[in-house]
């Protein structure tokens, strides 16, 4: 696995999550905590530090507005792990500004994360030469087999984000 320890260009560094956020800032983790896939991410991060593992590496391929990873790059810090590696990716480009703006109000020197403009897919295939622990995957109403294979080469743990395919039936 690659893990950064240095600083490479569009790096935002964080501080571990403390009882002085703003209001948005809360809300921002009322929200991650509401999603479907919190619990399986914690029980994961959970079990990698039972067995000793001291770095992480998270990826999400359809970050939005980045609350979600922020969260749980933060989490991961509050339980113990000293090397923390997020990225977060997504078509929008105003999304990518707001999770940017959002990850730079704090600092941490153990937490690296970088938010990029880009397509899930092809995000997962550059991952697929240095697998994630994690992926957090957007669920794809087309060529869901194809994507399905192609997360599982980008990540030893894939969570799917069911709830958004629904949505996408749905309209």
């Amino acid at each position: 696995m690659h893990y950064s320890y240095g600083a490479p260009v569009g790096i935002v560094w964080m501080t571990p999550a403390t009882g002085m956020w703003g209001a948005s800032a809360q809300s921002a983790q009322d929200r991650a905590d509401k999603d479907r896939r919190w619990p399986a991410m914690l029980r994961k991060l959970r079990g990698l530090r039972k067995r000793g593992r001291r770095s992480i590496r998270i990826v999400d391929a359809d970050c939005g507005a980045g609350e979600l990873l922020i969260h749980a790059v933060r989490r991961a810090r509050e339980m113990g792990f000293v090397a923390i590696e997020g990225r977060g990716i997504d078509a929008d480009p105003r999304l990518i500004a707001s999770a940017c703006r959002a990850a730079a109000r704090q600092s941490d020197p153990a937490i690296g994360l970088v938010f990029e403009q880009g397509d899930p897919d092809e995000a997962m295939r550059e991952e697929a030469e240095y697998p994630a622990d994690l992926l957090l995957c957007p669920a794809s109403d087309t060529g869901t087999r194809k994507r399905a294979a192609l997360a599982r080469t980008a990540a030893d743990t894939v969570l799917w984000d069911r709830k958004a395919q629904r949505e996408r039936e749905r309209s």
